[in-house]
């Protein structure tokens, strides 16, 4: 099953852009445009910019942009087809699906297809089965009572080979994509084998609650057996971008504007069951900058509360870098020894839980608690290395009062004068910008003119009257605007420009013109799959100093469509004479190399006429008017 493509359409256009991206980052208003600080890199000059005209992004650091789906896929870590559900549910419309002839976009439906049907298989055996009773047995000793296990999915793999293999076979489910998912093993001589063999059952869901992978627990400690098994990573899943149980607590964390940060999976669903419902896990891996970006979506404020041991203080530490980069407010919970989160809750209940949370410490606290524990402060050399450590993180806030009142704390804490202090931060401060534009503010691979070579830096710092020309066509077909594509498309076609980037470009509009498909800009700018390409075009669409206030005060915008014509009529002009120009200087060429004087006749003959047909393009443009 497919969207169809004038239903994708339709609520994109019913969209607005800057109404969706302004939940997620703060925009302020510069001439035609919005801007505000780029949500996909870091930065402290406002380079994300945002167009309502176009319902497009660009920001000019990272080079990240497209429509508003793209952003909602790379800012949530979707897919498209969430993507375009997600904004089908803003908008009020409700979506119709059609059969897919074309094999685009179905994969990823399939997959989740595959999943809903091991979840439903698993939850079946848990609930229902004979065979289940020990998985049962496990989860009541866990005090999970039987509506946890369902609000959850919670499931049962029973303990055989070849047990979920059978069920794949008579309910007709890929057994290729069911290896791709990690739900079934292949043994060297072909034989297919259960994967998840008498485990508990976990499925994992996506931020909008479809289930994207699963993780299986043993249920007795099995020799050369680890206690998690996890889905590989897929086209559906990949793990360091998802935090289990956020389809279930989003609501929650944005209602209290807190999250609660555990490890584990029983840990979440004890605290769930127990009414704690702003709680999400990292769910069996180190917290990492897109589980952040995520979190940081529904909330700026942060407790850790991951396990009292050695490994769970190891995690708050790593973990507490990476909330701070991303301007939250971190807290941390330490559990008395021994507990978990799932321990402390079923034994001590909700209201001592809650009291808990609200002595959470401030990272600084913990941190100096740590090194304190760890002996720190009694020998000289080691208390500078752990102040020279609390500044470190100081120097991730860029709140500059809040990190001067830090820094006020950790002086007095320590009996330190501040200017000392501020010396201290300075230098690491100059560090992390250095650091910083070493990595050239690239990341996932996003393309940017260092990376992509020279053709993007070449054509990106042309200055030739030729490429200006040409550059100034392309921005005008993506514009959006029918009437002025088709007035461009009855001069030229895209064999008339030179640089193939542009040609290239120029062919994407065509083609949808051609077939009388929809021309709107972010449409049009969504149909530049190539990378390199919808960057460069991006950028030029924006233009990177439309957003100083000056050049916007200089170069007022096209608010007239008469100016828009008038500006393409102008640009058209200009390219058929700067065509005409290419064609006479070739000529000229070809004259000084001529061997006989028939040729040289020839092609002075043909400058002439040339020459006539530019004035006859000059004097047409005086005269030409909108039909």
């Amino acid at each position: 099953m497919r969207i169809p493509e004038n239903k994708i359409e339709e609520i994109r256009s019913a969209a607005d852009i800057v109404d969706v991206i302004s939940e997620f980052v703060q925009l302020r208003k510069r001439g035609k445009n919005f801007i505000g600080l780029c949500p996909f890199h870091s930065e402290k000059t406002p380079s994300f910019t945002v167009s309502e005209d176009k319902q497009i992004f660009h920001c000019f650091g990272c080079h990240m942009g497209g429509n508003i789906y793209k952003f909602l896929m790379e800012y949530e870590k979707i897919s498209f087809i969430e993507a375009v559900q997600e904004v089908a549910a803003r908008v009020g419309i409700n979506l119709e699906y059609e059969e897919d002839t074309t094999g685009k976009e179905s994969e990823q439906e399939i997959l989740y297809e595959i999943n809903v049907q091991a979840a439903r298989y698993f939850s079946d055996n848990l609930l229902n089965s004979p065979e289940g009773e020990v998985a049962r047995k496990y989860f009541v000793e866990r005090k999970i009572k039987p509506q946890t296990m369902r609000a959850f999915g919670l499931g049962y793999a029973l303990n055989g080979w070849e047990y979920f293999v059978e069920y794949a076979k008579t309910q007709k489910i890929d057994l290729e994509r069911a290896i791709q998912l990690g739900l079934i093993g292949q043994q060297n001589d072909g034989r297919l084998f259960d994967k998840f063999s008498d485990r508990i059952i976990f499925p994992i869901f996506s931020a909008n609650g479809r289930v994207i992978a699963f993780a299986g627990r043993i249920l007795e400690n099995r020799e050369g057996s680890a206690k998690y098994l996890n889905s590989p990573e897929s086209l559906i899943y990949v793990k360091g971008r998802i935090l289990y149980g956020l389809s279930f607590a989003k609501d929650e964390i944005r209602k209290l504007d807190k999250a609660i940060l555990v490890e584990g999976y029983m840990d979440l669903i004890s605290l769930y069951q127990n009414g704690i419902k702003n709680v999400v896990a990292v769910s069996g891996t180190a917290l990492t900058e897109d589980q952040v970006q995520l979190l940081s979506r529904y909330t700026k404020n942060v407790v850790l509360l991951f396990d009292a041991d050695a490994a769970g203080i190891k995690a708050s530490m790593r973990s507490i870098e990476l909330l701070l980069k991303r301007d939250i407010e971190v807290k941390i919970v330490t559990l008395p020894s021994g507990e978990d989160p799932d321990s402390y809750i079923n034994k001590y209940g909700k209201v001592e839980f809650d009291e808990l949370i609200r002595k959470a410490q401030n990272f600084l606290e913990y941190q100096t608690a740590y090194f304190e524990s760890q002996g720190y402060f009694e020998d000289h050399n080691k208390t500078a290395e752990a102040i020279r450590e609390l500044v470190k993180l100081l120097a991730l806030i860029d709140d500059e009062l809040k990190r001067n009142l830090l820094l006020k704390s950790v002086a007095k804490k320590f009996n330190l004068r501040e200017k000392l202090l501020e010396t201290e931060l300075d230098k690491t401060l100059k560090r992390q910008v250095k650091d910083e534009s070493s990595r050239q503010a690239v990341k996932d691979g996003r393309p940017n003119k260092e990376k992509t070579g020279l053709h993007f830096a070449t054509l990106e710092n042309k200055s030739d009257s030729n490429y200006i020309l040409e550059k100034e066509l392309v921005k005008l077909l993506y514009e959006g605007n029918k009437e002025i594509i088709e007035l461009i498309f009855a001069h030229f076609s895209p064999d008339d420009f030179n640089y193939q980037f542009h040609q290239e470009l120029v062919a994407e509009v065509y083609e949808a013109h051609q077939n009388s498909e929809d021309l709107t800009a972010s449409t049009l700018v969504a149909k530049v799959k190539a990378e390199e390409q919808q960057a460069y075009l991006l950028e030029i669409t924006f233009d990177k100093y439309s957003i100083s206030k000056t050049w916007d005060e200089l170069n007022p915008v096209f608010e007239d469509e008469k100016l828009l014509y008038k500006f393409a009529m102008d640009t058209i002009r200009n390219f058929k004479i700067a065509k005409i120009e290419e064609k006479m200087a070739a000529n000229h060429d070809k004259i000084e190399r001529a061997e006989s004087e028939n040729e040289k006749l020839e092609l002075m003959k043909e400058n002439m006429e040339l020459e006539k047909e530019k004035k006859i393009v000059r004097e047409e443009s005086g005269s030409e008017s909108r039909v």
